[in-house]
C-alpha cells in the first residue's frame, strides 16, 4: 500500500532493544504540510497525503510493526535511561535502489519508555523540525527528514493548551550512541556484539571483513561527526542539546529541538533556554561532539580487544584522529567560504581575521559572507569600518593571486547560502499556524529554504532579522 516496502531488521536483535506496541489514535487526525519532493525520492505514493490516518498511526500499513525503541543517554552531562517515550517506529522502509529508511511516528503517544510524559507533542515543535530539517538537507548537511506534519484533533498542555500533532520522521536509522550506551548497560553482554554487527551491516558494510571491525566502526563515526559537526559551524547551525542520545551512528543531524541559527556572529552564542551554562554553546559544539564520541569508545572497549589496556589504547588513539580531522573538513569548508578551494594552514589566517572582524562589529554571519561571494561586501555597515578594509584588500589580492576571480566567486555562491531559517521567520510562521491556523509563512519560508543559494528571494528571507525581533531564546516545547 502507498508503495512502502516495509522490513524490520531491527527486530532481529533482542528484544531488550525494543517494545512492540501501536501508536495512540488521535481523534481527528488532518494533514498539515507533506513533503512531495522526498516522497518521490523514496518512490512512496503521494497519495498517502490523502489519507493522513496512516500518517498518525490511527490505521497501520501493511508491512509494518510499530515498535519503541529503547536507548540510553548522557543528557548535559549526567547518564540517564531512556527510551522512545513518544515515538514509534513503523518499521523499515526499503527503496527500490536498496536504500534502507526508518519510518517513525513523533508524537504518536505513551510508550513504556514514557516516564512521565504524556507521549503527545505540540503543533509547534513538529513544524519547527520539518522546517529545520528541510533546510538542512537543502544546505547539503546530512539530516533526518519530514515527511508530514499532521493534526491530531487533540490538545497536549504545556504552559497552555495547544494544538496537539505528528510528525513522521525519516532516518536512515535510529542508532545513537546513547542505543550503544544502552546496550552495555543490559544484563546480556552479548547485546552490544549484536548491535555493533548489526550497525556495520546496516551502515558501513564496507567493513565488515576488517581485522578489527569494531574499532573500524568506532573510526567511521568519528570521520562523519567530524565532517558533520564542521559542516555545522559554516552555516551557524546550533543543534542546542547535544546529548549522547541526540547523536546519531550514520552522521545524520537529528533531534531538532531549541535549535536556532546564528545571527550576528558570536561564538558563544547560545539558544537554548535549557542550557543555561552554555555546555552546547556554538563554539563547544566541536568539543562536545569528541565527549560524545568517547561515550561511545567506551561501549567498544569490550569488543576492540580482550585486553581492555590495548583496547583503550587503540580507541584513545581513534579519538586523537577527530581533532585533525574536523580541523581539515573546517579549513576546507571555511576556505571554499572565501574562495580557496584548497587553502593550507598558513594560508588560513585570512578566515580567522575575517570571523575576528565578524564578531568585533557584530555583522550579520550568513548575510556577510553571502555579499562577499556575490560581490557586494563593500554596500554593507561593517565596511565602513578602515580594519574591514584593510582585510577586505588584503582578501582581494589574494585570491587574485591564488585562482582565478570568477571562479572564486562562484565557489563561495555555492557554498554560502542566501537563505537559512532565520530565526525570527521561523518563530512567526510557526506561531501564525499554533494561534490562527494559518499556515501562508510557513509555506512561503519551505519555499524559500528549498533554495538556499539563490538571491531571487522576498528580501525578508535575505536579510537580517532586525535588531527588536532577533530571538535570543529557543524552548524545547515538546
Amino acid at each position: 500500500m502507498f508503495n512502502f516496502n516495509f522490513n524490520n531488521s531491527f527486530h532481529n536483535l533482542s528484544d531488550d532493544f525494543y517494545e512492540l506496541c501501536n501508536p495512540e489514535k488521535s481523534i481527528d487526525p488532518k494533514l498539515v504540510i507533506f513533503n512531495s519532493d522526498l516522497a518521490n525520492e523514496l518512490n512512496i505514493d503521494t497519495a498517502l497525503q490523502y489519507n493522513p490516518e496512516y500518517l498518525t498511526g490511527n490505521a497501520i500499513l501493511p508491512g509494518s510493526k510499530p515498535a519503541a525503541h529503547a536507548y540510553a543517554g548522557h543528557q548535559f552531562g549526567h547518564f540517564t535511561m531512556l527510551g522512545d517515550g513518544r515515538a514509534h517506529v513503523l518499521g523499515e522502509h526499503v527503496t527500490e535502489h536498496n536504500e534502507r529508511y526508518d519510518i517513525q511516528l513523533k508524537g504518536s503517544g505513551r510508550t513504556i519508555f514514557s516516564r512521565s510524559g504524556d507521549g503527545r507533542a505540540a503543533i509547534g515543535p513538529m513544524l519547527r523540525e520539518y522546517i529545520i530539517s528541510e533546510a538542512m538537507y537543502h544546505l547539503g548537511i546530512p539530516t533526518t527528514r519530514s515527511l508530514a506534519v499532521s493534526l491530531t484533533g487533540d490538545n497536549v498542555y504545556r504552559e497552555t493548551s495547544l494544538p496537539g500533532a505528528m510528525l513522521v520522521r525519516i532516518a536512515q536509522s535510529n542508532l545513537r550512541v546513547g542505543t550503544f550506551e544502552y546496550a552495555v548497560r543490559t544484563e546480556d553482554k552479548d547485546n552490544i556484539k549484536q548491535l555493533a554487527d548489526y550497525a556495520i551491516e546496516r551502515h558501513y558494510p564496507e567493513i565488515q571483513d576488517d581485522q578489527n571491525r569494531y574499532l573500524s566502526l568506532l573510526n567511521k563515526v568519528i570521520e562523519k561527526q567530524s565532517k558533520l559537526i564542521a559542516q555545522w559551524q559554516s552555516v551557524g547551525f546550533i543543534h542546542g542539546v547535544m546529548n549522547t542520545d541526540n547523536m546519531t551512528i550514520s552522521g545524520e543531524t537529528i533531534d531538532y529541538g531549541p535549535c536556532a541559527f546564528m545571527d550576528t556572529y558570536n561564538p558563544t552564542t547560545v539558544f537554548s533556554s535549557i542550557d543555561q551554562y552554555g555546555r552546547y554553546a556554538y563554539n563547544n559544539q566541536p568539543s562536545i561532539a569528541l565527549w560524545n564520541l568517547t561515550r561511545f569508545a567506551e561501549t567498544l572497549i569490550p569488543l576492540i580487544d580482550d585486553d581492555e589496556s590495548t583496547a583503550i589504547q587503540y580507541a584513545e588513539t581513534a579519538l586523537n584522529t577527530y581533532r585533525d580531522q574536523y580541523i581539515q573538513h573546517y579549513m576546507h569548508i571555511f576556505g571554499q567560504k572565501i574562495g580557496i578551494d584548497h587553502i593550507t594552514q598558513d594560508d588560513f589566517q585570512i578566515v580567522i581575521d575575517f570571523l575576528a572582524l565578524l564578531e568585533k562589529y557584530e555583522a550579520d554571519y550568513t548575510g556577510s559572507f553571502r555579499k562577499l561571494a556575490t560581490q557586494q561586501f563593500t554596500q554593507l555597515d561593517i565596511y565602513n569600518n578602515e580594519d574591514v578594509q584593510e582585510w577586505y584588500q588584503r582578501w582581494l589580492a589574494f585570491i587574485q593571486s591564488t585562482s582565478n576571480e570568477q571562479e572564486a566567486y562562484t565557489l563561495m555562491q555555492s557554498v554560502n547560502p542566501a537563505v537559512i531559517p532565520r530565526n525570527h521567520l521561523v518563530e512567526e510562521a510557526v506561531s501564525d499556524a499554533t494561534m490562527a491556523n494559518d499556515y501562508t509563512k510557513l509555506h512561503q519560508l519551505i519555499d524559500a529554504i528549498h533554495n538556499p543559494f539563490s538571491d531571487n528571494h522576498d528580501t525578508q528571507y535575505l536579510n537580517p532579522a532586525p535588531p527588536n525581533e532577533r530571538i535570543y531564546q529557543t524552548y524545547c516545547g515538546t
